[in-house]
């Protein structure tokens, strides 16, 4: 017995070891079941039946394998009820999270942290402006939206919590007492406000201009803000300037400058650290939004008929915007059974979660794409504050003030004050640094004592149309209807191009544009005198359009418009990807080839890089040592093409950052070049002046050009030896160009465990800043990717089943759905998907069915009476 005893005991430790680790394995196994549940519970229901009161007739939910939902409904109530539902199912905490950023409410949701955000988004008050352009509805476009909520709230009534997205489960950690309330159609129009702030234009430029010209004479601002060089740079109504003679540069004259307002330099020194704190504050916004930048644009083009090899045209499109996930496009579907006048709406493309109709996309007769026209639509004004009062014309006017109550989860609300002058908000109370300022200005300025504070006027803060256009838009079936809808499309002001199954091609510029009584916008203005300021808005008949050019196609990539015409803005795009997109066009046109949907789809991936073929030569002809040399060696052939697999492009942007710090470290830090197209053109510029002073840097002991690229390549080789190894043949640009797919609510929470759930890639990427596939960059922090093509798509009007598109992510916003990111990998490698639309290819296509029923008994929706074709909605 003695022998067996100390067996005995080791078999109770290993039987009480083996049952410990049995426990541990059966709660890993229940936790993680558990957690697959709450994952899994927010998943939409796809197929089979689902109640919904308030539809009138049965609703048709077709879901290909990619998830992309495609409705088939009735009757007009039914349509957008069912576009609510269905929005809902796959993306209610996106529209949730919007409509809490569009109100200033996000505080609400995330505590404290976000009482600034929500201070700014209050003082421009977009929650408001939506409100008084939903009143302003016609009574057909109102109820549109109505349906939308309703359908939406449907969705409500049947889940919470966690079961309508793992996000809520999250926030319930933080928030346990947060319950999302109904929907409403104000929450829709809203939104738009937030894509009129992400595509406003200019205002960045104005800033950066003003701080510039605090550190920099006035020819040295203007240097590094270089016009368009009208003698190369295409517009989108002439096209590209002819090779044998230097193109018109006769643009329309822009008002003079006050005595008032010529004092630019001075003001903007007043203001420094104004403009500095509100730069911040808009580079805080991006998070939520998207980072502004140069490479914030778009790519669009359609080609006629006689150019292409079924003889109709094809139209292409690919806006570039910050990247999110889920994407800020949700693909979609949206069929009448029968078009009539109680259903007329059957078209299919990009819609915004939150908003009824399509945004971009085609009907059944006409396709259309957007970019951002870029007109110059916001201003600064400094102010000058006594009190509760600012002067104008040597008189004190009260400013408008008004009270906002911020409520703060786990913390008290927030009241703030905004206060505004006839312009617009001040924006210069959002925090300290704006008051330091105000005191400050006096003795800078030599100006009499008082405050001095910031106002911003810009055309997002006037009630508009945009939210009936996308329903005129959406019903058009002809040039003359489109017309009419976008002329409805105020803000914000974008190229809009168009074909249609008879073979016309054309394009039209929409939007609100101020007339300036004083200056082009570029600077701020003193805003204590009406010298300057707005006087109204350019007629919709004087924005530029053209039906059917002669050369057969047109290209829009935020380049100028037209050499001629109305001013819109002095901040163009420079043109660079309008010319490798018109170039590639020539070139298949002068082959004789007829265009194809693969030709356009090739053409929206060209990497072809015009600011590298521009230093090639240069550093080809130069005398260099050591690693420089080494640089140059590994350039010598290379096409220019910034591919992701290329030790070339990798080893070029690594030269180009380093260049732009050496060159321009003395900048005020607010204003470093972030590269794209406007330091293309400087840089490029200051090629063909080998000593200009900007060639120079003291403190590293480089003088003159080629002294100053040689010690960039020098710096390059290595850095990107340190990066990616010592051997070049192993250097890739898409190991130093990455995007990491980051969710805008808890994607950079700093919680890695919630990154993970949320966050997907990274992706290695090729592309770059001002190139075709803009798959921008901005040099001031590294080189992963901040700007991308968000979507791309290409219409084809002979048939429109063999149009193709692509999403940035997926259809889901579910964290693990199938479809949260099933798209991405085909995005990344510049494949796209099939795009059914007539009802046969739609049915084909379907992998998962839902129907939609009423409930018998329930109140019903009642269908709204549709204007006829063409007939614009009258506001009430």
């Amino acid at each position: 017995m003695g022998t067996d005893a100390p067996r005995t005991r080791h078999h109770s430790w290993l039987r009480a070891l083996t049952w410990l680790l049995a426990v541990v394995l059966l709660l890993v196994i229940a936790a993680a079941g558990v957690g697959w549940w709450t994952v899994q519970r927010s998943f939409p229901t796809t197929s089979g039946r689902l109640d919904a009161p308030g539809l009138v007739a049965p609703v048709s939910v077709y879901r290909d394998d990619a998830g992309i939902p495609q409705l088939v409904a009735e009757n007009d109530h039914d349509l957008f009820y069912a576009q609510g539902f269905v929005h809902a199912q796959d993306r209610f905490w996106e529209m949730d999270f919007r409509r809490h950023v569009t109100a200033g409410r996000l505080a609400e949701l995330f505590g404290a942290s976000q009482v600034g955000t929500d201070t700014f988004i209050r003082t421009l008050d977009w929650r408001g402006i939506a409100e008084q352009e939903y009143d302003a509805l016609d009574e057909t476009s109102r109820a549109y939206y109505e349906a939308y909520a309703a359908g939406v709230n449907a969705y409500l009534d049947q889940r919470s919590g966690s079961a309508l997205s793992l996000e809520y489960a999250v926030l319930g950690l933080q928030n346990p007492g947060y319950s999302p309330e109904p929907w409403t159609p104000v929450d829709s129009i809203a939104w738009l406000k937030a894509m009129a702030w992400d595509l406003r234009s200019n205002l960045g430029d104005e800033i950066d201009r003003a701080l510039l010209a605090t550190a920099l004479p006035a020819d040295e601002v203007a240097r590094l803000h270089p016009e368009v060089d009208w003698s190369t740079s295409p517009t989108i109504v002439e096209g590209a300037p002819a090779a044998s003679a230097p193109a018109s540069t006769e643009v329309a004259p822009l008002p003079a400058a006050t005595d008032a307002a010529a004092d630019d330099a001075s003001t903007a020194k007043a203001y420094t650290a104004a403009l500095t704190s509100l730069r911040d504050t808009l580079d805080a916004v991006p998070a939520l939004l998207g980072p502004e930048g140069n490479d914030l644009g778009s790519n669009s083009w359609v080609v006629s008929g006689s150019l292409t090899e079924s003889g109709l045209p094809l139209l292409a499109n690919d806006p570039h915007l910050g990247p999110a996930l889920p994407s800020i496009w949700a693909q979609m579907g949206l069929h009448c059974a029968e078009v009539t006048e109680e259903c007329a709406f059957d078209m299919a493309g990009y819609t915004f979660a939150g908003l009824p109709g399509v945004i971009i996309g085609h009907n059944q007769r006409i396709a259309w794409g957007f970019t951002n026209l870029g007109p110059d639509v916001a201003d600064l004004y400094l102010e000058r504050i006594t009190d509760d009062t600012y002067e104008l014309d040597g008189a004190q006017v009260p400013l408008t003030l008004r009270e906002e109550t911020i409520e703060v989860a786990g913390g008290d609300p927030v009241t703030v004050t905004v206060r505004s002058t006839g312009r617009g908000p001040i924006v210069s109370g959002i925090n300290e640094d704006f008051t330091a300022v105000a005191e400050g200005y006096p003795a800078a300025s030599g100006a009499p004592e008082g405050a001095y504070e910031l106002a911003l006027q810009w055309t997002a803060l006037t009630p508009g149309t945009t939210a009936a256009s996308i329903f005129a838009l959406d019903r058009a079936t002809n040039w003359d209807e489109f017309r009419t809808a976008a002329s409805l499309f105020d803000v914000p002001a974008q190229n809009l191009v168009y074909a249609d199954v008879d073979g016309n091609i054309g394009y039209q510029a929409p939007g609100a544009v101020p007339v300036r009584k004083a200056g082009d916008g570029t600077v701020p203005q003193p805003g204590w005198t009406s010298d300057v300021g707005w006087t109204g808005e350019l007629p919709f008949d004087e924005l530029p359009s053209v039906l059917n050019p002669e050369r057969g196609y047109l290209v829009t990539a935020n380049n100028a418009v037209s050499r001629q015409g109305p001013f819109l803005t002095a901040d163009w795009d420079y043109g660079y990807r309008a010319s490798a997109i018109e170039r590639l066009l020539q070139e298949r046109i002068e082959d004789g080839g007829k265009l194809t949907a693969d030709d356009l789809s090739r053409i929206q991936l060209d990497t072809s890089d015009a600011n590298a073929t521009a230093f090639l030569p240069v550093i080809a002809e130069l005398d260099l040592s050591g690693d420089a040399a080494r640089g140059a060696a590994l350039l010598e052939g290379w096409d220019a093409h910034d591919d992701v697999d290329s030790a070339e492009a990798a080893y070029f942007a690594v030269f180009w950052r380093n260049l732009l710090e050496d060159m321009f470290s003395s900048l005020p830090e607010q204003t470093q070049p972030a590269g794209g197209d406007r330091w293309f053109s400087v840089v490029g510029t200051l090629l063909d002046e080998p000593e200009a002073t900007w060639w120079t840097n003291d403190e590293l002991g480089v003088a003159g050009r080629d002294a100053m690229l040689a010690h960039a390549m020098d710096a390059a080789w290595s850095e990107a030896r340190n990066r990616m190894g010592s051997d070049p043949d192993a250097w890739r640009w898409g190991r130093l160009h990455t995007l990491t797919l980051t969710n805008q609510s808890f994607g950079t929470s700093g919680i890695a465990p919630i990154e993970w759930l949320f966050n997907r890639g990274p992706y290695e990427l090729g592309g770059g800043s001002s190139i075709v596939n803009a798959i921008g960059w901005d040099a001031t922090q590294g080189y992963g990717v901040d700007w991308v093509p968000s979507m791309r798509m290409i219409v084809d009007l002979h048939d429109f089943d063999d149009s193709t598109w692509i999403n940035l992510t997926g259809a889901s916003g579910h964290a693990f759905h199938p479809n949260y990111a099933d798209q991405a990998p085909l995005w990344q490698h510049g494949e796209t998907r099939g795009w059914p639309f007539t009802p046969d290819a739609v049915r084909d296509a379907a992998e998962h069915t839902l129907e939609l029923v009423p409930v018998a008994g329930a109140a019903t929706g009642t269908p709204t009476p549709t204007p006829s074709p063409g007939e614009t909605p009258k506001a009430e």
